[in-house]
């Protein structure tokens, strides 16, 4: 059974940092990629950032690029999201995705594996 656990959440101040973490189980997704999608309440969910199998690479919401950065470590099967500079607006659902594609994908639609997903919270 494949699964997906995202840790690292939790409640920051506007212009602090958090690092969320997301390790697969069940398979390896070394061949597969990988992305963050996010959630607040009463909005529908939205891409964050997806990563190539490589890792080499990789699409970036305008609304986080420049803060956010996305890490893999394959040896791990874990994925990482670097998350700088945060902002309320940034308080959402944190949602890691897998896929069964090699290339970054934008679309949830691509993704087959998801996350229980961590809640991050950003005062103002």
């Amino acid at each position: 059974q494949v699964q997906l656990v995202e840790s690292g959440g939790g409640l920051v101040q506007a212009g602090g940092s958090l690092r969320l973490s997301c390790t697969a189980s069940g398979r390896t997704f070394s061949d597969n990629a990988m992305g963050w999608f996010r959630q607040a309440p009463g909005k529908e969910r939205e891409f964050v950032v997806a990563t190539a199998w490589s890792g080499g690479s990789t699409y970036y919401a305008d609304s986080v690029k420049g803060r956010f950065t996305i890490s893999r470590d394959n040896a791990k099967n874990t994925v990482y999201l670097q998350m700088n500079s945060l902002k309320p607006e940034d308080t959402a659902v944190y949602y890691c995705a897998a896929s069964n594609l090699r290339f970054a994908e934008v679309s949830s639609g691509l993704y087959d594996y998801w996350g229980q997903g961590t809640q991050v919270t950003v005062s103002s």
